[in-house]
């Protein structure tokens, strides 16, 4: 498992979604049909998500699994497998488009993927630590 790309990919969706949600809150909140009081949300979920995508770019060069950056792969494990499992309940629940179903599988493949992480230990040049 290439744990570099893992973090890096994570980083870059997140950062997109933290930059987009900082930046854009009023035009996200027109598109999603929500209140305007939800804008102070938005951008705080926004600092979240860019926040979140500082540390996996971090951290993107250490060496992750098992025990190794224990406390960075558990956080990513609960934001990807809590989000995924809400999205998924959302979307089945509702009428929902394309775009919600595009976050649940991307959820859900970062969710499995982080859990593979977790539970498996890292190699170095094909040698188990």
């Amino acid at each position: 498992m290439n744990t570099k790309l893992l973090m890096s990919a994570s980083a870059i969706v997140m950062g997109i979604t933290g930059i987009t949600l900082s930046f854009f809150p009023q035009e996200l909140a027109t598109f999603f049909k929500m209140a305007d009081t939800n804008i102070i949300v938005l951008q705080l979920l926004g600092g979240l998500y860019f926040g979140f995508a500082m540390l996996n770019w971090t951290a993107k060069a250490n060496l992750t699994g098992g025990i190794y950056s224990r406390p960075v792969v558990i956080g990513n494990l609960s934001n990807f497998t809590i989000g995924g499992l809400a999205l998924l309940k959302f979307a089945t629940r509702n009428i929902t488009t394309t775009y919600i179903w595009i976050a649940v599988i991307l959820y859900l493949l970062f969710a499995i993927v982080f859990g593979f992480v977790f539970f498996t230990n890292p190699f170095v040049k094909n040698k188990p630590i």
